[in-house]
């Protein structure tokens, strides 16, 4: 009889076994051609996993379809619930792929915006899963089309009561575990009325999806349909065939129902024949039939279109319950896109899909059944009306790319607001620090926020303030999701905004003059002035008033400006006494020119060894041969660089090229002082003799001097202390949140 399984609903829940039982019942139930078919199967299933390796992790895109029926054992609900619906929404637009649950790895929680579950039992993976999903602000779905949540509702299942103990006991705690994760969700996606009102007892929001045809379905239909045109224009003889498409044992009641009035059908009509497809207990009654009784084993779906045209009359009893008015009108599409008429049970989706003489017809009784049954068997030409009519029907309202619009604005109404940041690289420098502020402040009002790395780092995610963001770089990923936001903080960044089409609105945050970070004929100067002009629409956002002015300026931009902030709390003042060994501290690149790193050391090797002691901080680079250092730290974790300024007394800092400029106001939020070169980026916030000492670019004696004058004159240091006090506390991150979420807000 073909292949048979254990399973939850209307095909029921696979049983979870070894392989090797697998492989012997399949044996003994399917023989040999039933073992090579699932075989086939399974190796079919393995070749997709094996070709989705190579991309899963390397692709961003808009959804992920986690699957928790497997192929091998399950092929009939997860192709309309997996693959249909995934047809639905990519029709209209939105990129999606699939996985089995028992494959899914959680890194791939970084690649989708909203994840549909479809049939999945809460297991100890998908729970860690799903919660890091919602920590993230992405969407959760569970998608359900049997009502196998609950085992109120499986208990009325009378092929359950043939299980052992054993098998009885691991259906039901697969049930439950259903519930547990379908309650994690944040939706739920179904496929009838019927099923909608039960879950809405678990659940606050069910959206109606209901099983449609996809479009390979509708080719082979049709196909079908044409070929037994074909053969019909010379019929041998006058047979009427009656086909009833069980799927699985679990149907044998259904056929029950309507045992007496098929049975009196074929005991008055010799032309009426009946064919089963699928699973079913023949009765014994029937065996008088036996030449005109017709079983077919269970065939691959693309085969069933063939034989569903062959019948005249399609048969959908179901018993009324509450499980069974949650099912599903599959049986009646598939019969209509051949032209075949179904009469069924007036009962759930069937009542409500089915226009009772005109698209099918419903029955109520036994009675009810036989009268309608004869009158088909009887009346040919009403038989291809309501075929007809039914196909009219069916083509339209019930295929993927002529329902997928509703379905789609559905999943988009789900999307929580998502933000690429792309960074040259994930090294927390001045201006990476500042991205990952305001990506802090998204995440934290539900932005789903994604960094996009354009260096060779290969961290998949990455931790700041004790947040971990998700990291995509973009040298290796294909990306076909949708971003509603995205925002280059670099030139070398702004190339994704202009090559990546699928973005609602493009950000050039603004942090310098990034020509002037390469000296003159460096070919870099050229790109990085080209993305003042960029070659797509973008809208420039800034943190220095300086970098508003001359966008404004020079290339006409308005910009939106934001000033930076500081975690006071990370940066607790200690009152410098200046007793002992003073201190001093440098920072910088000595590799990046307009650092000026160099002019530090013009100063600090000149200062007395035995009063002075210099420190050096460098994330990137190393102290050259002729600088004196007393302490040399390097890739210091960001978490820590508020105790080297601690630990310090005085900073020098004489870059010549800033955007802003951290430095001197952290070490001020820690009480120490600030001897500085000023620029664009720092002469927002510093007052010379007020929080820190400015002496000009390229001025050695100049620098030296100031250096002198905080380390005699406590009264200036008081004033200084006061004053760079002050000013940290006006900066202050969490004042700005406000400011932050209206920086990035465009409709």
């Amino acid at each position: 009889m073909g292949k048979t399984w254990i399973g939850i609903g209307d095909e029921k829940m696979e049983s979870v076994v070894l392989l090797g039982k697998k492989t012997l019942k399949a044996l003994k139930k399917g023989g040999i051609k039933g073992t090579a078919e699932k075989t086939i199967s399974y190796i079919h299933t393995a070749k997709i996993r094996a070709a989705q390796e190579k991309y899963v992790g390397k692709i961003y895109k808009d959804i992920l379809f986690i699957n928790g029926c497997d192929y091998t054992a399950l092929p009939h609900p997860p192709r309309y619930r997996v693959q249909h619906q995934m047809e639905q929404l990519k029709a209209n637009n939105l990129d999606c792929d699939e996985n089995f649950y028992m494959h899914l790895d959680i890194n791939q929680v970084r690649n989708y915006r909203v994840f549909v579950i479809f049939r999945c039992p809460y297991t100890e993976e998908m729970g860690k899963f799903v919660r890091l999903a919602k920590k993230l602000n992405k969407t959760v779905i569970y998608d359900i089309d049997d009502l196998v949540i609950d085992t109120k509702y499986t208990d009325t299942i009378k092929f359950l009561d043939t299980m052992s103990k054993e098998e009885r006991e691991g259906y039901d705690q697969g049930v439950r575990d259903m519930q547990k994760l379908m309650c994690m969700c944040d939706a739920v996606v179904t496929t009838t009325e019927g099923l909608a009102n039960e879950l809405k007892k678990y659940v606050p929001e069910v959206y109606i999806n209901r099983n449609t045809a996809s479009e390979e379905m509708l080719e082979l239909s049709e196909k079908a349909y044409k070929q037994k045109k074909a053969e019909k224009k010379n019929p041998s003889r006058s047979v009427v065939k009656m086909g009833y498409f069980s799927g699985s044992i679990t149907h044998n009641d259904d056929f029950i129902l309507i045992q007496p009035a098929v049975e009196k059908i074929m005991k008055k009509y010799d032309q009426v024949e009946l064919h089963i497809a699928g699973i079913l207990d023949i009765p014994e009654e029937f065996k008088e039939f036996k030449d005109r009784v017709i079983a077919h084993p269970f065939m691959n779906w693309k085969e069933l279109p063939s034989l569903i045209a062959e019948m005249d009359i399609n048969l959908a009893p179901i018993e009324e319950s509450i499980f069974n008015e949650a099912k599903s009108e599959n049986k009646w599409v598939e019969a209509a896109l051949v032209r075949v008429p179904t009469i069924a049970s007036k009962v759930g989706a069937f009542d409500r899909m089915i226009e009772n003489g005109k698209t099918g017809v419903l029955c109520t009784s036994n009675e009810e059944w036989y009268t309608q049954l004869e009158k088909l068997v009887l009346n040919s030409e009403w038989r291809s009306q309501l075929g007809r009519n039914a196909y009219r029907y069916c083509s339209k309202k019930c295929v993927t790319l002529y329902t997928g619009f509703q379905y789609t604005k559905y999943i988009k109404s789900k999307f929580k607001p998502n933000i690429a940041v792309i960074l040259p690289a994930l090294n927390i420098s001045g201006g990476i620090m500042v991205a990952f502020e305001h990506c802090k402040v998204l995440r934290e009002h539900g932005y789903d926020v994604t960094i996009i790395n354009n260096d060779i780092d290969e961290r998949k995610w990455c931790e700041f303030s004790g947040i971990k963001f998700p990291v995509l770089p973009s040298r290796e990923y294909i990306f076909t999701g949708r971003f509603d936001k995205a925002v280059a903080t670099m030139w070398s960044t702004v190339k994704f905004l202009e090559n990546y089409t699928n973005i609602g609105k493009r950000y050039y945050l603004v942090q310098n003059f990034e020509t002037n970070f390469y000296e003159a004929n460096d070919p870099l100067r050229i790109e990085a002035n080209q993305k003042y002009s960029p070659k797509v629409e973008v809208e420039f956002l800034t943190i220095s008033k300086w970098c508003e002015e001359w966008l404004k300026d020079e290339y006409e931009h308005e910009s939106r400006y934001l000033p930076n902030g500081i975690h006071t709390e990370n940066y607790r003042p200690r009152k410098r006494n200046l007793d002992g060994k003073i201190k001093i501290l440098v920072e910088g690149d000595c590799g990046v020119y307009y650092k000026n790193v160099d002019e530090s050391f013009k100063i600090t090797n000149q200062l007395d060894r035995d009063k002075f002691e210099v420190w050096y901080l460098s994330y990137n680079a190393e102290p050259k041969e002729w600088y004196k250092v007393d302490k040399f730290l390097h890739k210091v974790p960001f978490e820590k660089v508020s105790d080297v300024y601690r630990q310090c007394d005085i900073l020098l800092k004489t870059s010549f090229l800033e955007s802003f400029s951290y430095p001197p106001l952290e070490m001020m939020a820690t009480g120490g002082y600030a001897v500085v070169v000023p620029n664009g980026g720092n002469k927002e916030y510093l007052v010379d003799g007020e929080n820190c000492l400015l002496y000009p670019h390229g001025k050695i004696e100049k620098g030296i001097e100031a250096i002198y004058r905080i380390c005699e004159d406590e009264a200036l240091r008081d004033k200084l202390y006061e004053g760079g006090q002050k000013t940290a506390q006006s900066r202050e991150w969490k004042n700005l949140e406000d400011d932050i979420l209206k920086f990035y807000y465009m409709k």
